[in-house]
């Protein structure tokens, strides 16, 4: 174990009794510390780092940015770099999303959402709507509006006194089915639940559905079964309720498809989108709207009440603009499609594991879930902490994982989510996998016989 950090610094680190290694340089799936020791980045970071680390054509148009112009503020003017990613992102979008706002963070990102439905639904006429409806097991961001939206009992417990209730519904968990079927023998009832909630909630009270397409932090790339998002969008239709999908971490290409929800030709309203826009060389985010959206608002009121310091900044997009031209010239997308298939053949050398209960994901998305009894999926006592335990160890053989905690019922369950960068190669799949195989050797040898 590493010593504790000594208090030599002004740094407030989200874990103040963790040690934190200092990443110096990085290149390619690879981050390296200060001590030369060499890491696969498993995770992207946060499933942020998509085309991989120290892209000279990156770098390149950060600086011929920052020679021109770095800074001009969205309401005093238009910013070129902008207008080009708004472009791209266009195109890159499903059919009929034709509009694009900025922002610099995933939760700004998520309530612009909630902020535009409501505004939207106001522009006609619709005064009393403004709920919006979203899943247990399920995470959107940190800042209050965004963790009200999410469905994690482990992170929203301590701040509940501060947030506005808003309502959830059941999750698309198949491995945990909330109604005990088997997905063979389901008519998605999840899905139907959203029905259930806008009638006892006031159909005329909701204003839209958020859902994240592949759940990520909460659960480890939770897939839900097919037909349930198209199940969701006649629904929304049904009782005019905008659909929206969290891409933060599902989009620009890490679950073999630009988005996670073209996996079922579902057309939103508005999408989130983040972390692989950029590939983390900058930080920027946008929503994605459809035409009517921003219709309704330019021949109603005219103005969208919001903003953000950095919203269209010429620095960042031009940098996302650079990122979205290598994911595209070297095909990433089908690339994280193909790796994906591979690195889901790959974990399944785990499943012999008598604590791996499901292996699971899209793309280069990938969810391993743990479980004290694989019949039952019994859960592990959370006290435990089995998911920082198995990252912990994988962080020491030089593997960067993405833990977590709570699928299961906000509280329990454990996982571990693998998203490394969109150009990783099948030896390095490999390389991933054999860490994680020891890993997972020791841990059964130690922790859990302890």
């Amino acid at each position: 174990m590493s010593e504790p950090r000594i208090n030599d610094d002004c740094v407030f680190y989200r874990n103040p009794k963790k040690f934190y290694p200092t990443a110096e340089r990085a290149e390619g799936i690879y981050i390296y510390d200060t001590e030369g020791k060499r890491y696969i980045d498993g995770s992207g970071g946060a499933v942020v780092v998509g085309i991989g680390h120290g892209v000279k054509e990156i770098t390149d148009a950060m600086v011929r940015q920052a020679n021109k112009i770095a800074f001009s503020h969205g309401s005093q003017f238009a910013s070129q770099p902008a207008v080009e990613l708004a472009a791209k992102l266009v195109e890159f979008s499903p059919k009929g999303l034709t509009r694009v706002y900025f922002s610099s963070g995933g939760s700004e990102a998520i309530e612009t959402t909630v902020k535009l439905a409501r505004q939207y639904q106001v522009e006609r006429g619709k005064l009393s709507k403004y709920k919006v409806i979203s899943r247990w097991t399920s995470y959107h961001g940190c800042t209050l509006g965004a963790l009200a939206l999410s469905g994690h009992t482990g992170r929203r417990r301590l701040y509940l006194p501060l947030m506005q209730h808003t309502p959830h519904i059941v999750p698309a968990y198949c491995y945990r089915c909330p109604f005990g079927l088997r997905p063979e023998k389901c008519n998605l009832e999840c899905a139907l639940d959203l029905e259930k909630t806008i009638l006892y909630e006031g159909p005329d009270s909701v204003s839209a559905f958020l859902a994240e397409p592949i759940v990520g932090a909460t659960a480890g790339a939770l897939v839900p079964k097919d037909g349930y998002f198209q199940k969701i969008r006649e629904i929304c239709d049904r009782y005019d309720v905008l659909l929206i999908a969290d891409e933060v971490m599902t989009g620009m290409g890490r679950t073999g498809k630009n988005f996670g929800i073209d996996h079922w030709n579902v057309v939103p309203d508005m999408i989130a989108v983040g972390k692989g826009l950029s590939s983390g060389y900058t930080p920027i985010y946008t929503v994605i709207v459809k035409e009517e959206i921003h219709e309704a608002i330019k021949k109603g009121s005219g103005n969208f009440i919001h903003g953000h310091t950095y919203s269209q900044n010429p620095l960042s997009s031009a940098i996302a603009c650079a990122v979205m031209d290598y994911l595209t010239k070297h095909n990433l997308v089908s690339k994280s499609a193909q790796q994906g298939e591979y690195l889901l053949k790959a974990l399944q050398a785990l499943s012999h594991h008598e604590f791996v209960g499901d292996i699971r994901g899209r793309g280069l998305f990938a969810g391993i879930e743990f479980v004290k009894d694989k019949k039952t999926n019994e859960t592990f006592d959370p006290k435990l902490k089995l998911n920082g335990l198995i990252a912990g160890r994988a962080f020491e053989k030089g593997l960067i994982t993405y833990p977590g905690g709570g699928g299961a019922d906000g509280v329990k369950g454990d996982h571990l989510l693998l998203a490394p960068p969109l150009i990783i190669t099948e030896k390095q799949i490999d390389d991933m996998v054999s860490i994680l195989e020891e890993t997972f050797s020791e841990i059964c040898n130690s922790a859990l016989k302890a």
